[in-house]
């Protein structure tokens, strides 16, 4: 079964609470990487996403790579993934940068030790998502070999960016009507999902249904949440002047995640829940760190709080 793949960096800890650890992205973009991630470790995060954009072409990966490894220090920490999140199917300079990106970073995660590559499959633009299934059987069908080679997985985030099945810039990986297509079009288990709860919840989605369903091809989670208010919905629909949705950081939002990481458990996961951040409308600014440490120890609640041995039998 896929959900038994496990996508945990190294070997397995001798705590079962880091069978799923709970960690957040860090913009790989920025200047001081490594600064920021000894900035925030003492907080208690157990993995890291790193992202980037079309612009990693022109960066030093493993010079990277090794600064990262120097601010983790002796941590238990990992890198849980590289993430790219551009357009790789169209043919602009970004979109090609983005194609490249994606072939750059499956190169360089083993400098990370992470086992994972994800982010955006692309799409053609202001098209439908099935028109743009042949140009990501031409793109990933190759990506998925080289990673497959390399035993790595590659994951696609399940966020919309603004479009929907008619039309959009950059992602066709929002509907499990995609997602049948694509694994269709590029079989085997090399490529999965990373999933989050938020972007179905906006949809008017039930995430945990969907969770329950797809779970064996989600090698990923983005612990990002949702508050739909549902008066707003019932008084002027979806498509009123009035936002009737919002993304929140975890512990603010709608989602049992209690449940979430059950169901995780049970399907046998392995790997890590990265908190996407910058996005909820309270806990931003200068109480974006507060909100994320909540999330942090939220989700560590969630996931059933401290490990306890069992006494000898």
């Amino acid at each position: 079964m896929w959900g038994n793949a496990t996508t945990m960096p190294g070997k397995k800890s001798s705590n079962p609470q880091l069978d799923i650890r709970i960690g957040t992205l860090v913009n790989g973009m920025q200047r001081d990487v490594a600064g920021y991630i000894r900035a925030i470790l003492p907080h208690g995060f157990e993995s890291l996403q790193l992202t980037f954009n079309a612009g990693v072409v022109d960066l030093d990966l493993k010079k990277l790579a090794a600064s990262v490894k120097a601010a983790i220090g002796d941590a238990d920490v990992v890198i849980s993934a590289l993430g790219i999140y551009a357009n790789p199917l169209e043919s602009g300079e970004d979109d090609r940068k983005a194609a490249l990106g994606w072939r750059k970073l499956i190169d360089a995660a083993h400098l990370f030790g992470a086992g994972l590559v994800s982010g955006f499959t692309g799409r053609l633009r202001g098209q439908p998502i099935d028109q743009s299934i042949p140009r990501f059987k031409q793109v990933f069908g190759p990506l998925a070999r080289r990673a497959a080679d390399k035993g790595l997985k590659l994951a696609f985030e399940n966020c919309d960016m603004g479009g929907d099945w008619a039309s959009g810039d950059f992602n066709i990986a929002h509907n499990p009507t995609a997602w049948e297509m694509m694994f269709d079009a590029v079989p085997g288990d090399t490529l999965g999902l990373e999933w989050e709860p938020c972007h179905q919840m906006v949809r008017l989605i039930d995430p945990l249904p969907q969770l329950r369903k797809w779970v064996g091809r989600i090698y990923h989670l983005h612990g990002k949440d949702a508050t739909v208010m549902w008066d707003v919905v019932r008084e002027y629909g979806v498509d009123g002047p009035r936002p009737f949705a919002f993304h929140r950081t975890p512990g603010f939002g709608d989602s049992n995640w209690t449940d979430i990481i059950s169901e995780l458990r049970r399907a046998g996961y392995r790997g890590t829940i990265d908190i996407e951040g910058w996005h909820d409308p309270v806990w931003r600014g200068e109480l974006e760190m507060t909100g994320q440490v909540h999330a942090l120890n939220y989700l560590k609640h969630c996931r059933g709080g401290a490990f306890v041995p069992n006494p000898p039998v």
